[in-house]
């Protein structure tokens, strides 16, 4: 009588399901630490943005209504009253109600979001600008992976549409400023794959005390070189969540980061960094 091998167990699959699409934000997350990206996008834990992204996000609103007005009502004044109007869902938001200001600190608050946003009258005149859209959700495949992203204004200019995205923050040194540029540079490639029509320029607003333009052609080149970075990215998120495996990478952001008490590796960072984690200094 012939013997038969025992059956042995496979070991339970540690596959991960992808998420459905890549936004600028998620590429971003995933490039400054897989792990982080892991507790944000595959457990869906909290990441409550801070006080600078809530006054950006702040600005960001006062803006959009600003430049979907009538052009000849583009003015301080119009958008100080966007901004009255628009403060109560501000102060009625839960993450703005975790930040736990005073008085001075929601004064300071506000302070830091109009000057943000009356920098845009030092960069160019808004009632001069053609919208031809706000906020606009974009949709598309790029090389191969599902994209997804807001555009923050869709311009039109004489020579055909440039993409506009706000930064409320200061203008990194010129060494760098060429690292900020493929986020717009991805929309200007969606929105040519989702409408055909290719836009002529993608540009940078950086609204901080140190407030600068940058822009940059849209070229089949410089779109070749920006879909093909997020196809890689894509590639290897596809590949983590294969294997379970989200490497911690650590370095001088991790003291920022919202999972910090919950990584041994970035508590290690902040330690050796700064002699001791927050709280404890």
């Amino acid at each position: 009588m012939s013997s038969q091998a025992t059956p042995v167990d496979s070991a339970p699959s540690t596959t991960i399901e992808r998420p459905g699409h890549l936004s600028p934000s998620g590429a971003s997350t995933y490039e400054q630490c897989a792990k982080r990206w892991r507790w944000r996008y595959v457990e869906h834990l909290a990441d409550p943005p801070g006080e600078a992204a809530l006054v950006g996000s702040f600005a960001h609103r006062v803006l959009e209504l600003l430049m979907q007005s009538d052009s000849a009502d583009r003015t301080t004044q119009r958008a100080r009253d966007i901004a009255k109007q628009e403060w109560p869902a501000v102060e009625a938001d839960p993450d703005f109600m975790a930040l736990e200001l005073d008085s001075d600190g929601a004064r300071g608050f506000r302070w830091k979001a109009w000057n943000a946003v009356a920098k845009l009258w030092k960069l160019e005149p808004p009632a001069d600008v053609e919208v031809r859209s706000t906020e606009q959700n974009v949709k598309a495949v790029l090389a191969g992976v599902p994209f997804r992203g807001i555009v923050d204004r869709l311009d039109v200019q004489t020579d055909g549409l440039v993409v506009t995205d706000y930064k409320s923050g200061n203008a990194p040194a010129e060494r760098y400023r060429s690292k900020r540029l493929p986020q717009v540079l991805l929309y200007a490639a969606a929105i040519a794959e989702s409408t055909g029509e290719q836009p002529v320029r993608a540009r940078l607003f950086f609204l901080g005390e140190k407030h600068l333009e940058v822009s940059a052609d849209v070229t089949p080149a410089s779109l070749d070189r920006v879909t093909e970075s997020l196809a890689g990215t894509w590639d290897s998120i596809e590949r983590s969540c294969a294997d379970d495996d989200f490497p911690t990478k650590t370095g001088p952001l991790c003291g920022w980061c919202p999972y910090l008490d919950m990584c041994d590796d970035g508590q290690g960072e902040v330690i050796r960094r700064h002699g001791s984690l927050p709280g404890n200094r």
